[in-house]
């Protein structure tokens, strides 16, 4: 679970409602079926005219992908992975590394090492893990796109929301106090529509990239490794370029770690 992501959700709804009454605003004034589905369902429908529908299909997924820290190596790991790799191919030769294919759970990697095990070039190799990564990207940037224009339209309908209100309140003035309340229920579509624009869909499409560009990095990461394995570079040449991938104390605590098993 993405703790992040329910975190900063339960914080956005919190801040705008402990706001609300401290501004002497009732909560019960969000209650506005009007404004809920101007909002909500005018965001859906506008959603759903701007993307085909074989891209909306994709939404169930990329709710799970914001609510849940999906499971992947971490750099030292990797580095460590390909230190050892570098060791046998050096030793045993590269076939040796063929028995060791069914331990790597990540397809993308498996497939490198597979690739290399095959005998192809190391150019032939970056080209092909290189487009899948472009069509990776592709795929990711489809998605978080969904939700950057739910956040643009959501304001925009929370203005359209107030101005239906406010053609409902202005439509008679002879009761001031109705006027005020009406006037007042009327903002409300605006308060949603920012509210969702700017705490939710904004942020989801944010985090999405983010995840996808934390994916590309390991995956880019993974290219080298592959690579330096199949021009025959020493573990000590693999751990040094791969260790730019690491800030300097996480390369620091491989050198402890390497350390303290010798």
């Amino acid at each position: 679970m993405d703790k992040s992501s329910i975190i900063g959700i339960i914080l956005g709804i919190v801040a705008v409602g402990v706001g609300m009454v401290l501004k002497g605003v009732g909560l019960g004034a969000l209650i506005n079926p009007a404004a809920i589905l101007i909002i909500l369902v005018g965001t859906a429908a506008s959603v759903m005219i701007a993307f085909p529908t074989r891209t909306l299909k994709k939404i169930p997924a990329l709710f799970k992908v914001l609510f849940t820290e999906k499971k992947e190596q971490s750099t030292e790991e990797l580095i460590t992975l390909f230190s050892d790799m570098a060791d046998v191919a050096r030793k045993e030769g590269i076939l040796a590394l063929e028995s060791r294919l069914d331990n790597i759970d990540d397809h993308f990697l498996s497939s490198g090492i597979q690739l290399a095990v095959d005998g192809q070039s190391p150019e032939f190799i970056r080209d092909v893990m290189m487009e899948k990564i472009d069509a990776m990207e592709k795929r990711h940037q489809e998605g978080a796109a969904i939700f950057s224009q739910a956040g643009t339209y959501a304001p925009t309908l929370g203005v359209l929301g107030a101005v239906v209100g406010l053609i409902a309140a202005l439509a008679d003035m002879a009761d001031i106090t109705a006027l005020g309340k009406a006037i007042s229920a009327a903002f409300i579509a605006t308060l949603l529509g920012i509210f969702t624009g700017y705490v939710l869909w904004h942020p989801f499409a944010n985090k999405l990239k983010a995840k996808s560009k934390r994916e590309v990095e390991l995956k880019e990461m993974m290219i080298e490794g592959v690579v330096s394995i199949t021009v025959g570079e020493s573990s000590k040449v693999v751990k040094e370029k791969l260790g730019s991938y690491l800030t300097s104390k996480e390369y620091q605590r491989i050198v402890e770690l390497e350390n303290e098993k010798k």
